[in-house]
């Protein structure tokens, strides 16, 4: 897996410590908001060409082993 923090960034300077791409000002929450409106991950790359594709399929594989693991419960109660 990749290492989460050579992808996102979380810096209060940077749009208020909102979590985004690395080396980008592009929050994660767009490419969870653009796949939910079904956008495609191409449309999104056009849309923020300072993201690569690797980062953002780096990020989806993220999200699916969180979503994914046996511990989910876990994961719940730390973010809830």
């Amino acid at each position: 897996m990749n290492n989460i923090k050579n992808l996102i960034t979380i810096d209060q300077e940077i749009l208020g410590g909102q979590p985004v791409f690395k080396n980008t000002r592009v929050p994660i929450e767009s490419l969870f908001m653009h796949l939910e409106k079904g956008i495609s991950m191409d449309e999104f790359l056009e849309d923020f060409p300072t993201v690569t594709k690797e980062q953002a399929v780096a990020v989806l594989e993220i999200a699916e082993k969180i979503m994914t693991s046996q511990d989910i419960e876990k994961v719940y109660e730390t973010i809830a």
